[in-house]
């Protein structure tokens, strides 16, 4: 028998080989530009994102991607729902706020699953439960979602509210606050940073973390895309996870190799002496046994939706399943 027909039948299936490789990578072997905008300066909460970018997962994705801070970091949303940017970092409440005002944002994955949100009281205080702040200052940056937060954090612990405590506006400068003794304990405070710089100089501190008093379980910082970019570039947004997903499994799995990534790519703006403590307390949250990294559940997206309407700050028309998606996780 001639060896023609076998030859020719192995060319043919080498061809349909190359048709389904170039069918499955093809739509995207153009490099692709993405901007990412950062919600603060870079820090540990951002270890995944610089560890990809370090280790080529990007890269590998064929994407060119562009990691900054931008002058006002309270843009975020807006420049994203604008395609200014095509991602963003931003927090769950602040989702939910936008959309109320009709910027079509859409949290795409969840990077750090829990509150950093906590109040903090220095040790020789005495305050070590929400109800020890009654009668007491209690500092605050004058963020909108702070004054609930508290408020929950005391009805649950059996005191009356905010009524049983004066708040004082001191802006950003929460830490110098509690150290001059100006408030007796302060909100808005991250237990992953604020909490580290405070004991750096020598102030033990007590914290009291939210979800533990009374407020819903919510997720700290989101990765958000617009809604025009799910509908017309969802290759590009599952390859983008893809790589951001590879880097805080990394950064899970050793978060001071992630630090010196970090410092690498960012030179005198990290302050190593809290971001490699910060670091640590991060890697647990970044550790996932039965879902994809990024997973985001509904239910906890719905209860805090409820709470922020039942405390006046959210319109009763903003849908939780709207604002967030896990259709690039394998889910809905």
């Amino acid at each position: 028998m001639s060896q023609y027909p076998r030859t020719r039948m192995m060319l043919w299936s080498m061809f349909v080989l190359m048709l389904v490789v170039s069918g499955r990578h093809g739509a995207y072997a153009q490099n692709t530009t993405l901007k990412l905008a950062l919600d603060w300066y870079p820090n540990a909460n951002h270890l995944g994102l610089f560890m990809a970018q370090e280790k080529g997962y990007f890269r590998q994705e064929n994407l060119d991607v562009m990691l900054y801070t931008p002058v006002d970091p309270s843009t975020v949303l807006q420049t994203v729902g604008s395609g200014t940017d095509d991602f963003g970092i931003s927090y769950q409440p602040d989702v939910l706020l936008a959309r109320a005002q009709g910027v079509p944002v859409v949290s795409v994955a969840a990077l750090v699953p829990h509150p950093l949100n906590s109040v903090i009281a220095l040790q020789s205080s005495g305050i070590v439960r929400p109800r020890d702040l009654v009668g007491k200052k209690v500092g605050y940056p004058a963020i909108p979602t702070n004054e609930p937060l508290l408020g929950t954090m005391l009805k649950t612990d059996g005191a009356r509210g905010l009524q049983d405590v004066e708040l004082v506006n001191v802006g950003f400068d929460l830490v110098p606050a509690l150290i001059s003794r100006r408030v007796d304990a302060i909100v808005g405070a991250y237990w992953t940073h604020e909490s580290i710089l405070l004991e750096n100089q020598g102030y033990p501190v007590h914290i009291m973390r939210v979800e533990e008093w009374g407020v819903p379980d919510y997720y700290e910082l989101v990765l958000v895309t617009n809604a025009s970019t799910i509908k017309s570039k969802p290759e590009v947004i599952t390859r983008f996870l893809r790589a951001v997903r590879r880097g805080y499994e990394d950064a899970a799995q050793d978060p001071q190799a992630g630090v010196d990534i970090l410092l690498k790519g960012t030179k005198a703006e990290v302050d190593e002496k809290i971001e490699r403590p910060g670091a640590q307390l991060l890697a647990p949250l970044w550790k996932t046994d039965k879902t994809p990294f990024g997973m985001q559940d509904t239910a906890r997206w719905e209860s805090f939706t409820q709470w922020l309407q039942a405390n006046g700050l959210l319109a009763s028309h903003v849908r939780a399943g709207d604002a967030f998606t896990n259709r690039f996780h394998g889910g809905n």
